[in-house]
């Protein structure tokens, strides 16, 4: 595929390297990425949504759950 972009020309051709590289599949790059990440010692981001999800037990203690009606009714 070429395109009169440059960048993107080299990011589509680098994904197909990578999935090529994985085994053709997102399944095999997901796994080999996830395997990259593990085996490196680089810090790794957790993010306020996991940390949120992980402290909260039910629903009702979500901001959107606490809401009455839909925001169209309001």
């Amino acid at each position: 595929m070429t395109t009169k972009n440059p960048i993107l020309d080299e990011l589509h051709a680098t994904r197909e390297r990578l999935l090529a590289e994985s085994g053709g599949t997102l399944s095999g790059l997901v796994a080999r990425l996830q395997a990259e990440q593990a085996a490196s010692d680089r810090p790794q981001y957790t993010g306020w949504i996991k940390k949120r999800c992980a402290e909260t037990t039910k629903s009702d203690d979500l901001p959107i759950g606490n809401q009455s009606s839909s925001p169209g009714e309001r």
